[in-house]
């Protein structure tokens, strides 16, 4: 039983800390998320929630490369309210459809929050 108990904490360990072979994830910061859907280092698109109603709420997305912000990589943009199984939110995406270096991050932040959650990109 012990053995049983050592080694699902190991595997679960090593898969925790592998990294993904492709641009896609997703991220969460508070009631702020960002979901990104790709392949390689090509990102085909970028999702933006924010949990609960706030009607007028926008975001955008930006890119960080060392650390440090490179550029915007989409303007604002006004975000659609929308309810799921009770569950209520505020969402917005982009088609990108581009390629992105190696280790860079795609941040999303909304206006008048300080949440900013971050995907890696990797090969």
């Amino acid at each position: 039983m012990r053995n049983k108990i050592i080694t699902s904490l190991v595997v679960a360990v090593l898969l925790a800390t592998a990294s993904p072979a492709h641009a896609s994830g997703d991220k969460q910061a508070g009631p702020v998320g960002i979901g990104v859907i790709g392949s390689g280092l090509r990102v085909k698109e970028v999702r933006a929630l924010l949990d609960g109603w706030e009607p007028g709420a926008r975001a955008r997305v930006s890119l960080w490369r060392g650390g440090r912000f490179d550029k915007w990589v989409t303007r604002w943009k006004a975000t659609s309210s929308r309810e799921t199984s009770g569950f209520r939110y505020e969402y917005a995406s982009w088609k990108l459809n581009r390629d992105y270096p190696h280790k860079s991050r795609l941040c999303v932040e909304f206006e008048h929050r300080d949440e900013r959650p971050c995907v890696t990109i990797q090969r």
